[in-house]
């Protein structure tokens, strides 16, 4: 465990039971959602590199166009 990450769970130990709980219920919810994510695309990195090199093309190409945040 890292030096910051205890003195994060000291300071923790330190509140109530219930503001502890809220901040273990946030912690084990971003693990969670990373879980999910590299679950999601780890096992896509070709397709993910395949899109990516497609989009480059169509830039390279003059088959895009600039983002005009005033017309979403």
């Amino acid at each position: 465990m890292t030096e910051l990450l205890e003195y994060a769970i000291s300071r923790l130990k330190t509140l109530p039971a219930d503001e502890q709980d809220v901040i273990a219920a946030m912690i084990l919810e971003e693990l969670e959602d990373e879980h999910l994510w590299d679950e999601a695309f780890g096992d896509s990195p070709d397709v993910l590199a395949k899109l990516a090199s497609e989009a480059m093309a169509e830039y390279h190409a003059g088959k895009t166009q600039e983002l005009d945040p005033e017309k979403l």
